[in-house]
């Protein structure tokens, strides 16, 4: 992707202008992420000797609607009083400048007793013609609405006192909960500004002919009002319709970032994202949209990695999207390229505090924890009441398992910002370690209220309910996990260990082979480049020992013993890396407490990984090595060998076993019944001992 010289003038010119209307609204997020896009764009894109610069930047922008730029010319002293009150946060005394409490009052009423008549002559015409009662759309409503007229105000200073409104409201919703998870947060608080501000806008639009089904408008919509009912509508949970309002706005100013992520909050799925792909305007913003909204659903492959490479080429010194190419590593378990970006990021903006919680899960995974300390010190020192501060700071006392401190920074986090989903997450994390279930799933609950695509929250609650021996709960939240990273076969392992204790071992044999699949096409499709940390010993020809052993075992039980022998042969096979075993890569052996819990293992303690990594000194292109899964395929080889009579591979096996120092004494005791079986045997099995690798391994296993 490449801009020539005017396409990128435009751009730098549409970016000015959103910074400066998304500031003159109040939406500050939305004018920090243009102004640092802005930025980021090289000053040699441009020719700086044909800029038509004014000799005054003007005190507010300039609209090109003669109505609009009539009223906003009338109301600029008190527009400036109003923003001056939101700056001060008093947002109360900011939205009584234009909207006194009393005409609010006045609209809410009318419009209930609108709804009221309305409903009533519906009802009275159903009960006429012995009719179904119909369900006005909104459309419907308002046209049936008969209310007072609206103030004349402008778009920008109706929007400004409506936000304010809204600000109100959350900030008194907040205050009403009090503590983080203390009696009186239940989490079904409502914003109670929702309802007055929902009526006024509905009014509005109807007076000015503007709605989703309408070609004509009397009133030229900026979008700014859209985007402001789309959010009272999703905060109300009515995301169908907020999303067609979401949709409107962007149309009318592509360039609100604020409503972007609106819209990715309500994107559950990957097919949702592609629905309504179409439907958007085609600008470079919805290309930025697309990747942002890609890496919240937890994608990663080539083409969002192209895709940053393309972005980058036009805003090279983006904070954006550096932190979007670290998340994209992080996300392919690429955890060393990962701290890499984010490291790169914090060295080119060391006063930048955005997505520095998910640098601090990294360095935790990765154990750093010198870095880990200074990420905090430096937090602390640029701002001690950010969400992100408490969760890196958080993040290091888990390291340092110090879990009850780990736990009241996250709740400081909670009381700073009540979305802060990592805080969630993580405070859940640190309860499972402190043994608190109950505390527990209300932290996973509450994650996934804030975010259902949080596959971390959905699998941290079948974690809980599995440490609980409630499988059958256990089971729903896991495929809900496995249903959001479907090519994660830590996902699918979990699943199938659910299924195996609920009885349903044939199921729980689909679901790990799954898990093999799954893990082959993320390594062909991963797009990491390489092995890192969460790679370790993880080449082409590799399979997940820990999968393999269980499907072995299922087999077992099913007394298929045939196929549970092939399979334990194909477990101990992963400590050579036989090129011939199979294609394909095992899940990430690292993924943080964020996907496996607070201490990264599995409540049942059957989740070998941090051994298999470590044990026996295999790697690279030389297989796992010894790890405590293929010792336990050893052992069970060895014992259905004596069971066939076998008892010259059951020496070997179980002679490898003494070697390898796992289950010695169990191994030795093989040892010696083969023993007693070939002396009982005599010289029919003569031709064993004259073997040199046989004789070896018996005096090896005597030794």
């Amino acid at each position: 992707m490449a801009l020539n010289k005017q396409e990128t003038l435009q751009l730098r010119s549409a970016l000015q202008d959103a910074v400066v209307k998304c500031s003159e609204r109040c939406l500050y997020q939305s004018a920090k992420w243009a102004a640092e896009l802005l930025t980021s764009i090289p000053e040699s894109a441009v020719d700086n000797t044909n800029h038509n610069i004014p000799p005054g930047a003007p005190l507010v922008t300039q609209n090109v609607d003669p109505a609009e730029a009539r009223l906003e010319a009338a109301e600029i002293n008190k527009y400036l009083l109003a923003k001056s009150f939101f700056d001060c946060r008093e947002y109360d005394r900011c939205a009584a400048v234009f909207l006194p409490d009393a005409l609010m009052a006045g609209v809410l009423s009318s419009y209930r007793q609108s709804h009221r008549d309305l409903f009533d002559n519906e009802t009275r015409k159903d009960d006429k013609t012995g009719g179904d009662t119909l369900h006005m759309s909104t459309a419907d409503d308002a046209d049936a609405m008969e209310t007072g007229k609206l103030p004349e105000l402008s778009q920008k200073s109706l929007f400004l006192a409506l936000y304010a409104k809204l600000i109100s409201g959350e900030k008194k919703k907040d205050e009403e909960v009090e503590m983080v998870m203390g009696p009186h947060d239940t989490g079904d608080v409502a914003n109670r500004q929702l309802q007055v501000i929902s009526a006024y806008l509905q009014t509005w639009f109807d007076q000015n002919r503007v709605g989703m089904d309408e070609d004509e408008e009397r009133v030229v919509s900026q979008g700014w009002l859209e985007y402001l009912y789309g959010m009272v509508l999703a905060k109300e949970k009515n995301e169908k319709e907020a999303m067609e309002w979401f949709i409107r706005s962007v149309h009318r100013f592509p360039m609100n970032w604020g409503c972007w992520q609106e819209m990715t909050m309500l994107i559950a799925r990957v097919d949702e994202l592609n629905k309504i792909a179409p439907r958007l305007p085609q600008n470079i913003v919805s290309f930025l949209f697309h990747l942002h909204a890609s890496l919240e659903l937890y994608q990663q492959g080539h083409n969002l990695a192209t895709s940053v490479e393309q972005l980058l080429s036009i805003f090279p010194g983006s904070s954006f999207l550096l932190t979007c190419n670290a998340l994209l590593a992080y996300h392919s378990k690429d955890l060393i390229a990962a701290e890499q970006h984010f490291s790169t990021l914090l060295a080119q903006h060391p006063h930048r505090l955005d997505a520095l919680d998910h640098y601090s899960n990294i360095l935790y995974v990765l154990n750093m924890r010198p870095k880990l300390a200074f990420l905090a010190h430096l937090c602390s020192s640029l701002d001690k009441f950010r969400a992100e501060t408490c969760v890196v700071i958080g993040n290091y006392y888990s390291l340092l398992s110090a879990h009850e401190k780990a736990v009241l920074y996250f709740r400081r986090a909670l009381a700073l910002d009540r979305g802060c989903l990592s805080a969630w997450t993580l405070m859940g994390h640190e309860y499972v370690e402190l043994k608190n279930t109950h505390a527990a799933i209300e932290s996973y609950r509450r994650a996934v209220d804030v975010n259902r695509r949080d596959y971390r929250a959905w699998y941290g609650l079948g974690q809980t309910y599995e440490v609980l021996e409630l499988h059958t709960y256990a089971l729903f939240y896991y495929k809900k996990a496995a249903g959001l990273r479907p090519w994660d076969g830590k996902m699918w392992m979990a699943v199938g260990s659910c299924l195996q204790k609920i009885g349903r071992p044939r199921d729980g044999i689909k679901a790990l082979k799954r898990a093999l699949l799954a893990d082959s096409n993320y390594e062909s499709t991963g797009g990491n480049g390489g092995l890192s940390q969460g790679h370790v010993g993880k080449t082409p020809g590799y399979m997940d020992p820990e999968v393999l052993l269980q499907i072995a075992l299922m087999y077992d039980q099913l007394e298929d013993h045939e196929e549970a022998k092939s399979y334990m042969e194909l477990c101990m096979a992963q400590e050579e890396g036989e090129p011939d075993v199979g294609s394909g890569g095992g899940g990430d052996s690292t993924l943080h407490r964020e996907s496996m819990g607070a201490s990264g293992q599995r409540p049942d303690n059957d989740d070998d990984d941090y051994e298999d990594n470590g044990g026996g000194g295999g790697g690279g292109n030389e297989g796992t090595g010894v790890t405590p899964a293929t010792s336990k395929a050893r052992l069970w080889l060895a014992r259905a060998a004596i069971t066939a009579g076998e008892l010259q591979t059951a020496i070997l096996l179980a002679s490898e076993l003494c070697q390898d120092g796992v289950e010695v004494e169990e191994a030795k005791a093989l040892v010696r019944q083969a023993k007693m079986g070939l002396e009982a045997a005599g010289p029919r099995n003569g031709k064993y001992m004259t073997d040199g690798s046989g004789a070896a391994a018996l005096a090896t296993a005597e030794s």
